[in-house]
């Protein structure tokens, strides 16, 4: 009896050090994500094929800035220097953003150009920021994290309870859950108590209407690509803090993004992140990552 009980909590120490932890975790970066597809859907109107390149981007911009802080010494070990870095990122993500909006999606606006329009204008805007990625960091990967790698080493675990399976968290892991349980919550508050978010909804519910109750349409579409640029840069380093920066293989994250953007309805954000979990966790245990890496063989390196 006592044999069965403990081949039961190893095997479920396996399944969640191999699949559990690691798919939460990749579904909560694809849920950021995702919400900066859906603000910039639900309220410009168009599917935004650059977001996964916007993504890395301020993941760029961010390794570079934490180069530069790493050089000074700074840190705020055991945590990744990166997290001081990322306001960096998000500041020069979001004048990306809005020199774009102004440079090429504010024409297609004003003559009110068909949504497939927007999305191939957005198609043209990736292929740019795809070069423009690898231009200022190279196309190799790029390792911008230290600090502690683990909070918790299978052979602690292992220790700690007798257990013949280890459990390994890594500290960007928990970054990221913590990370995006606070920018959730926030943007939650902000679209639901908030003047400018009950604008945003009321715009993404009914322009014309929102036009004539006085909402300012220029101010509502820069607070949409300032949210999308802070929620793609955190999301684009959290990935990178995680696994590892390659350009490339943010494009990739596209089409998994999109996905996880399907199970955003409003006013069912928390729903909705369970949900983007649940497909990450079945996606970890039975196909691949983005980077092409099966996932049994990928979850193995944790268990140091």
């Amino acid at each position: 009896m006592v044999e069965w009980v403990t081949d039961g909590l190893n095997a479920l120490v396996l399944l969640t050090n191999f699949v559990v932890i690691p798919a939460v975790t990749y579904g909560s970066q694809l849920a950021l994500g995702a919400l900066g597809v859906t603000l910039v859907f639900g309220i410009l109107r168009f599917a935004n094929f650059a977001h996964g390149d916007t993504m890395a981007f301020g993941a760029a911009v961010t390794i570079l800035a934490t180069w530069a802080l790493q050089g000074a010494g700074v840190g705020i070990a055991p945590l990744p220097t990166a997290l001081l870095a990322i306001p960096v990122g998000v500041l020069v993500t979001t004048a990306l953003l809005l020199v774009t909006d102004k440079l090429v999606y504010t024409h297609y606006r004003r003559v009110q150009a068909k949504p497939v329009v927007l999305v191939m204008a957005s198609v043209g805007v990736m292929f740019v920021l795809q070069g423009l990625v690898r231009l200022i960091i190279g196309v190799h990967d790029q390792n911008f994290s230290d600090g502690s790698r683990f909070i918790l080493t299978a052979r602690e675990f292992k220790r700690m309870t007798g257990l013949n399976e280890g459990l390994a968290i890594k500290v960007s892991q928990g970054v990221t859950l913590v990370a995006v349980t606070l920018l959730v919550l926030a943007l939650f508050w902000f679209l639901q108590y908030t003047r400018m978010g009950k604008a945003m909804r009321a715009y993404s519910d009914n322009k014309d209407l929102a036009l004539l109750s006085g909402v300012n349409p220029d101010a509502v579409v820069r607070v949409t690509w300032v949210l999308t640029a802070a929620l793609a840069t955190v999301a684009g380093v959290l990935y990178g803090l995680d696994k590892s920066f390659k350009a490339f293989t943010y494009f990739q994250l596209l089409l998994p993004v999109f996905a996880a953007a399907l199970f955003w309805k409003r006013s069912t954000a928390f729903g909705a992140t369970l949900g983007v979990c649940a497909v990450a966790v079945l996606w970890t245990a039975f196909f691949v990552d983005s980077a092409g890496t099966v996932a049994p063989a990928r979850l193995s390196r944790r268990s140091e």
